[in-house]
């Protein structure tokens, strides 16, 4: 027996295991409009499924569930929170897509892991659906499955040349993930982020009942799901607005030693930001450079072998400088005008003379640019480690203070930051208000993500240092929001949702009333 979980609860889900694997065998309710070849060892426990199952991406947090569903199809998952709900003592669930939380936000300590890839492997239907025809909206759309990675939503759609707009730095993800979330990268300040680009969902609610819901049906729960962090609903399916695929990109790279200077060309670029705007980039991105560190980064290697020295001395001098990222998406209608466009948006831009870079490559090699360097470090066994991140929402007014306390006291004193520091802004009108997601209350709020990797013996100093961000904020008046949040205690929860709270509480209590869903995030069990 699990010494750690509650007797009633372990006998509630060892009888289950028996139950469940007798009814797949026995039980139509099980299959969806297809016949399929049942699965009777589908709810694991086994050693080794359950130690997968306790870990995550952020290698910092282990907690130990008493099974783990592999559905074979989204009626496995609809049975096993109906039994949850409707049992006397209800246990905790969690969807795994690909593990890549970093603090335990997807495992269920004695409770069931649902793992969302194995319906992925397992579906017998198409995880993707792309329509060539127009929705209501007067927009394409892909139907895609909660479970289905945004790399393969990209392959598929662009075979109609095709393709989301909003995406994520990294494409071996979930959706359902992403969009429980936000799902956020240099497109956002234009197209607003992943939640703001979905039209309809099949959601499984905390009560089993499987619903689909939109802006115009069940928008309580549509609206609620959409950064909910997955405390209302598992995702079933997703409707993506799609349009037409670019081939290639213009990409460029500036440096910056001038923060005011780096933040104001951000700010003027990204109020160029109509949808359908010629004048106006695809993605903006920015990054903070050490003078400690290398030019290039896991996440893509960009500047060329021959000008690193130069841009390492240029570091040197400055302690920080800072990398302003931009694209221009083409294809063979824009080819003949895309290098005179884009000289005109960068024009005036106040960067250091000499320190522009730029590739032109496909808009797959552009998207898919994280893949290379994360094939590079498992083949040298640093993927599976420790990954400490904070991401933050800072309020445009506070950027300039956040610099001189972070970035140029904090971060440089500490001197041990091992990846990426992303920093660039967005814009609040892309993003709805409606949604469950928590951002700054300006127009413009940036987005600052420390990326670190670590060891696992020293994971704990990197812990320590995003503890000084966070109070260092506090303590200047900086009216921060994670983003990917973590929080211990219900009352710093309601700090974070502030006038959300409620609208959040509360529907919890329609769609999950026993609190059966995502327990990892310790919103409503802390």
């Amino acid at each position: 027996m699990n010494e750690n979980l509650p007797v009633p609860a372990y006998f509630i889900i060892t009888f289950f295991i028996s139950r469940l694997k007798s009814s797949i065998n026995k039980s139509k309710a099980w299959t969806t409009t297809t016949t399929v070849n049942q699965q009777p060892n589908n709810l694991q426990n086994d050693p080794e499924t359950l130690t997968i199952a306790s870990s995550d991406y952020g290698n910092m947090v282990k907690e130990t569930p008493a099974a783990v569903l592999e559905p074979s199809s989204i009626n496995d998952v609809v049975q096993l929170i109906s039994y949850a709900y409707n049992n006397p003592i209800p246990f905790h669930i969690a969807a795994r897509g690909q593990g890549h939380s970093v603090r335990g936000q997807a495992m269920a300590k004695n409770g069931v892991v649902i793992d969302m890839s194995a319906l992925r492997r397992n579906r017998k239907t198409p995880g993707i659906v792309v329509s060539c025809r127009r929705w209501t909206t007067g927009e394409f759309y892909v139907d895609v499955g909660g479970e289905q990675l945004w790399i393969e939503v990209l392959n598929a759609t662009l075979g109609y040349g095709m393709t989301p707009v909003s995406w994520t730095d990294y494409l071996y993800i979930t959706v359902g993930g992403t969009l429980s979330n936000a799902g956020i990268s240099g497109q956002s300040f234009r197209y607003g982020p992943q939640v703001s680009n979905v039209v309809e969902m099949d959601v499984v609610t905390g009560k089993g009942n499987m619903m689909t819901c939109s802006p115009r049906k069940n928008c309580e729960l549509f609206h609620a799901v959409l950064g909910g962090l997955g405390q209302f609903g598992i995702i079933a399916r997703a409707r993506i607005a799609l349009e037409p695929a670019p081939t290639r990109v213009k990409w460029v790279r500036m440096l910056y030693t001038n923060f005011v200077a780096f933040t104001k060309d951000q700010e003027h670029l990204i109020s160029l930001n109509g949808r359908k705007q010629v004048n106006a980039l695809n993605y903006l991105e920015g990054l903070v450079l050490l003078h400690h560190g290398s030019p290039d980064n896991w996440r893509s290697s960009f500047f060329p072998l021959s000008d690193h020295s130069r841009i390492i001395s240029l570091a040197n001098q400055n302690s920080v400088i800072y990398c302003l990222e931009v694209v221009k998406y083409y294809d063979h209608h824009t080819q003949s005008t895309v290098d005179k466009d884009l000289e005109v948006l960068l024009e005036g831009l106040d960067y250091e003379s000499g320190f522009k870079f730029e590739k032109d490559v496909t808009y797959v090699e552009f998207l898919n640019r994280v893949r290379s360097g994360e094939l590079k470090l498992q083949s040298k066994g640093l993927w599976d480690v420790p990954h400490p991140w904070l991401n933050l929402f800072v309020p445009r007014s506070r950027i300039i203070d956040f610099d001189s306390g972070v970035f140029k006291d904090i971060i440089v004193r500490r001197n041990i930051t091992k990846g990426p520091i992303l920093i660039y802004p967005m814009n609040r009108s892309k993003w709805d208000d409606r949604n469950s997601t928590v951002i700054p209350d300006e127009e413009v709020f940036y987005t600052v993500g420390f990326l670190n990797s670590s060891g696992f013996d020293d994971w704990k100093k990197f812990e320590e240092q995003n503890e000084e961000i966070l109070e260092y904020c506090e303590k200047s008046g900086i009216e921060i929001k994670q983003y990917l949040p973590h929080y211990k205690t219900q009352t710093q929860w309601i700090h974070h949702f502030g006038s959300k709270w409620t609208t959040f509480q509360h529907n919890k209590f329609k769609f999950d009333p026993k609190h059966i869903l995502s327990p990892g995030q310790k919103i409503f069990n802390s």
